[in-house]
This record gives structure tokens, sequence and C-alpha cells, in this order.
């Protein structure tokens, strides 16, 4: 028996998720102890999994506390994998590849219009996982709270690559996202971005350090999403060409599309750049709310570098080179300071406009790799495309 030390002990006993876990062979509890003996403030539930059925019982038993850690190989899940549950903001459930591994979950086994994955509950973090080849979307968020999704891969899904969605939907973080060929069959490769943050509400959504590139509709999509979301040092190429050969093709191909469906809101948009997409860099969408645009650059888009013709967005130290649709289209009601279209701001030269070293491997820690593509060396103008 263990001598008193004067603090109450607590009995644990194994949760339906470790418990799940364990009976599958999947791997061990950890009850997180802290350095004193004290116990930690949640218990860490480790979960390893090497195998689809061991991952496919383990999110749908996970609960607070967590943490899955997926060993490298390609996963084939036959269902969504689905999770209502809640961490906490002291005890996550992370969903993570084992430290070194590639991990693929592959979503060709699954019906036809299935999500790859469908999370439903309060803060989650997943890492280090691609996520590829739904039949629809692959990986969506639903009216979360503090989640992080960071060093992720969307590809080649039958929808959007990425999704945040509903109301409630609030302070959660998309980090270093990789998001590609996404492309929607039965709608003509119309509704398939590289992120969408649609049909909901929340504030404190932010988006950082995303590639977004060849999908069959835009980069971004901020579709009747009600609340400001914050979108930095993102990059947007090469979306809306119909590279699937789909003789009645309906993708738009916008770089950055910033609202839409009746929405009015006053979104914040800093440091990123959008080329080669078959639309407009930059576009409001109809969104009429005073939207925040500072050292961005929009580099040959087929249509405008920014249209904002109806809405109230102020438009600061952006830059837009060889556009066909021009530079820039601004209604009345657009305030545009420090733009290189304004009077007396004059466009500095770009260092290069190679764009392979922008297509490179990213950096051990998932951040963009190092370019200068698009950059000028200005310190007023423009993206610095880090």
């Amino acid at each position: 028996m263990l001598q008193s030390t004067g603090r109450h002990r607590r009995t644990r006993t194994l949760s339906v998720a470790a418990a799940v876990a364990v009976a599958a062979g999947a791997g061990g509890v950890h009850l997180g102890f802290s350095e004193d003996g004290a116990s930690a403030a949640a218990p860490t539930k480790t979960v390893t999994v090497s195998s689809t059925a061991q991952l496919e019982a383990a999110v749908k038993a996970a609960t607070a506390g967590t943490v899955i850690q997926v060993r490298g190989g390609t996963y084939y899940p036959t269902r969504t994998l689905k999770s209502s549950v809640n961490g906490t903001s002291s005890a996550r459930i992370t969903l993570k590849a084992a430290a070194g591994a590639k991990v693929r979950i592959d979503g060709s086994k699954l019906p036809d219009g299935s999500w790859l994955a469908g999370i439903y509950g309060d803060y989650w973090t997943v890492a280090n996982i691609t996520w590829q080849n739904s039949p629809a979307q692959g990986f969506v968020a639903t009216s979360s709270v503090g989640g992080v999704f960071k060093n992720l891969v969307t590809a080649h899904n039958g929808d959007s690559g990425f999704t945040l969605r509903g109301d409630g939907t609030t302070n959660n973080l998309v980090r270093n996202l990789d998001s590609y060929g996404n492309y929607d069959p039965s709608g003509h490769g119309q509704n398939a971005d590289g992120i969408a943050v649609k049909f909901g509400s929340g504030t404190g959504n932010k988006i950082t350090g995303a590639r977004l590139y060849n999908n069959s509709d835009d980069g971004l999509d901020l579709w009747q999403f009600s609340s400001p979301v914050t979108i930095e040092h993102s990059w947007a190429y090469g979306n809306g060409g119909n590279r699937w050969k789909d003789p009645d093709f309906e993708g738009n191909g916008n770089g950055f599309k910033l609202g839409g469906g009746g929405a009015s809101v006053a979104h914040v948009v800093t440091h990123n750049a959008a080329w080669n997409n078959t639309k407009h860099g930059f576009t409001e969408n109809s969104n009429t709310g005073a939207m925040s645009l500072n050292r961005n650059t929009a580099y040959a888009n087929a249509g405008s570098g920014y249209y904002f013709a109806t809405g109230k967005a102020r438009l600061g130290k952006n830059l837009a080179v060889r556009n066909k649709g021009g530079l820039s289209k601004l209604g009345p009601s657009t305030v545009s300071a420090g733009n290189n279209w304004d009077k007396g701001i004059a466009t500095p030269a770009l260092k290069s406009t190679k764009a392979s070293t922008a297509y490179g491997a990213r950096k051990p820690n998932g951040s963009l790799p190092t370019t200068t593509f698009l950059t000028t060396g200005s310190t007023t103008i423009g993206s610095t495309m880090n």
C-alpha cells in the first residue's frame, strides 16, 4: 500500500477509448503525472495504430486527452473517420503521424458521397497527415472550437480539400496546409476549393502558411461565412484549370474568394499571393463588408488582380503585375491607398518570375519554402512571400 503524502489519491478507470485501443492491440495509456508525482491537469491516453481497423476504432472511441499516433503507411478506411467528442483546452484530442512517419489516409474505398474525415468536436489537434482520394470532401471540421490543424495535405478529393463550416466555428488555426488537385466531377468542378470556410459563423479563425493550388474551383472560398476570418502568408495558384478534361467544366478559378451569398464581413487578408489563376487573384465576390487587404501580391491572373467593385474594402500597399483583366477593378466605396495602381506609387521590380522554388518542399517545421519568386525587396508594398 502506498504511504500517504497528504494529498488525496484519485482513482482512475480506463476510458472506453483506452479500452478499445488496448483491446485492438493499438497501444497503451499514460496517466500524465508531473515530475513531482502530482497528477497533471488531465490524463493523456496515447494510442498507437498501425492498421485501418485500429485507426477507425481509435477515432471513434477517442475522449478528452487521447493522443492517436499513426504509424507510417497508407490507410484505407471504409467509412468516414468521424467524431463528435470534445477535448478541452487542457486535454486536447490529438490525431497525428508518429514521429518521422509519412501517413496517408486514402478514401478510395469509401462509398460514393462520403467525406474522408468529419470532426464535430472541440479542441482537436490534427497534424502531419495526408488526406487524399475521397469521393467527396477530404477533411471537414463542423462547428468546432479551438481546433489546430497543421502540416496537413488534402489532395485529389472529390470536393473541397479542407473545410471549416457551421455556426460556432471559433478560434480554429489552419497552419501550413497544402491543398491541391481537388475536383468534384458531379458538379463539373464548380465546388472543389483548396480550403473552404463556408456556411457558418464564429470569430478567431486563422489560415496561415497555406498553398492552395490546381483545384477545380477556387484556392480559398469564404462563401456565406458571416464572421471575420484572418488569412495570412498563404499562396493560391493555378486554380480553375480544366485538368480533368471535363467537357462541361464549370470551375471558377479565383485565388482568394472572400465572401458571397449575402455576407457582409470584414475579413483580414495580409501577405498573401495569387498567381496564374483562371479568374481573379483576390475578389470580394459581392461581400460588402469593410475587408482589409494589405501587402498582398497578384500576378498573371486571367482576371483582375483585385476585384472589389461593390463593397467597402480597404486596400493598402498591395501589388498587382501582369494580370490580364487589369491590375484592379474597384468600386466607389472601396478605399485604396499605397497600392501600385494608385497615383504616385511606383511598381517595384520583381526579383524573380520563376515559380519553381515556391513549388518546392516545405521546411522541416512545415513552413513555406524559401523563394525569391514575386519578391521585390520592398518593405512598403507587396507580399514578402514567406
